[in-house]
Order: structure tokens, then sequence, then C-alpha cells
């Protein structure tokens, strides 16, 4: 998501944004994504002296694996992010190269949304899935209840 600066040069003290990005597979790839769509990122990019100021909000909906059942589950967020562009970019990536008519954002926007992955979702229908099946079976806290192999309870006999 590449941002022209050229009207900077020409007088021009902000920039306004409003794209929508949506994530390639590659992209999402190795994080626990399944899918990001519809990104939509909206604010100003406001020029100060020879630095650049980014003011956006970023919304969007991230599609990630249930705790529980695995299915996809849709999970809405909103990022607001403000910060001197140069700063940001160079709190992501050490390597970073100031071009000189362009700036990138999407490496900030990524980075963003990076950190507003939940740790855990659980769909609704989580609620019917099967907790046993063949040879297992999920123990709550209130069933913690300890059964003792009785091989094992002989040799408490023994002691």
């Amino acid at each position: 998501m590449k941002i022209d600066i050229l009207p900077f040069k020409s007088g021009e003290r902000e920039i306004a944004i409003d794209e929508t990005y949506t994530f390639t597979e590659e992209e999402i790839a190795n994080c626990d994504l399944l899918a990001l769509h519809d990104v939509h990122v909206t604010g100003v990019l406001t020029n100060r002296l020879d630095s650049y100021d980014l003011f956006c909000t970023v919304t969007g909906e991230m599609i990630l694996p249930c705790a529980v059942t695995l299915n996809p589950v849709s999970y809405p967020f909103s990022v607001d992010i403000e910060g001197d562009v140069e700063e940001l970019q160079r709190e992501i990536d050490e390597n970073y190269e100031k071009v000189e008519n362009t700036i990138d954002i999407l490496p900030i926007i990524w980075e963003n949304i990076l950190m507003e992955i939940p740790l855990r979702v659980v769909s609704a229908d989580a609620e019917n899935a099967e907790m046993q099946g063949d040879g297992w079976k999920l123990i709550t806290e209130h069933e913690s209840v300890r059964e003792t192999n009785p091989e094992l309870e002989k040799l408490k006999d023994l002691l």
C-alpha cells in the first residue's frame, strides 16, 4: 500500500488515505490466520518538516480456526495507528530503506494486524460439539475426579 508523497512537495500539508486491501494466502502463510479480507484503511498522512506522521484506522475481518472444532470463525477487528512513519517502520524492520517519492505503509498495517490476533476463538456452534469419542473424553475442571488404576491400588496395599 504505497502512498505517493509528491503532493507534499507542491505544498500540500496532508494526504487522505481511504483504501481497501485483501491479503493473499502467501502473505498470511506464516501466521494463524486462515484469511484476511477487505482490510479498510482510512486516515491521513501529514507532512511535518522532513518527517511524515500517519494517523489511520484499520478495520477488517480475519478468519481464524476455532479452538475446539477447527472450523473457520470470523473475527472483526479495528486498530488505530498513529506515529512518525520512519519510527514505525524502523520498529518493524531494521533494514528499512527510505524511498524518495513513496511511502509503503503496508508493513506498518500488517504488524498492527498481527498484534490484534486473539490467542483463542471459539465458534458459536462449538457448544454442540461432541467432547468424547472412541477411547477419549474431555474432562473439565468440574469433572476432574481422579480414577485410580486398580493395578496401582494393589501396590498401595503393600506399603
